[in-house]
């Protein structure tokens, strides 16, 4: 946007601050009359031969344009929650189910979606059901921060299931 002086047009439309016309008013006049009042002569459009200005403080416009770009900018990433994947094997020890469990209540009570995962290798592949029981037990885990949005699916040597974060409440 052109301010003040860069305005290179001889005759400019002149809009006050509150919206009101002011009329048709060579470029010389609009800058004296902004000063005058106290603002800044903003070029916001129109016909080149004939664009439109309006006084208003510029500082405070461009504050309050990144404002509202910063507030949709996070309603977008609230928006689009991130997929954390968690990979569990088959025979898992106990300290390591907890240390990953407890990552992923972590991750759900920030307002991510999980994704737990085992992963089946060589002989595991004829135990399938016990990949399932793991996914169960993290299921069972995560119960009061995190609600199954899909149960426990295979594909291929990897079967997977995904956990959403609990609505709150009063939003």
């Amino acid at each position: 946007m052109l301010i003040n002086e860069q305005i290179r047009a001889k005759q400019v439309l002149v809009i006050g601050p509150s919206g009101e016309q002011l009329g048709v008013k060579s470029i010389n006049d609009a800058l004296t009359l902004a000063n005058a009042a106290g603002f800044d002569l903003v070029q916001m459009g129109g016909k080149p031969e004939e664009p439109v200005c309006k006084l208003m403080d510029y500082n405070k416009y461009k504050y309050e344009r990144n404002k509202k770009a910063k507030e949709a900018s996070k309603k977008q990433r609230s928006n689009n929650a991130e997929l954390k994947e968690f990979r569990f094997s088959v025979n898992i020890d106990v300290h390591d189910f907890e240390t990953k469990v407890n990552q992923a209540i972590k991750y759900l009570e920030k307002g991510h979606k999980i994704k737990a995962t085992v992963r089946f290798r060589g002989r595991e592949m004829a135990h399938t059901e016990l990949g399932e029981d793991v996914l169960n037990r993290v299921a069972e885990k995560v119960k009061d921060c995190g609600v199954i949005e899909k149960k426990p699916t295979m594909e291929s040597r990897n079967m997977y299931m995904m956990i959403a974060p609990m609505k709150k409440e009063g939003i």
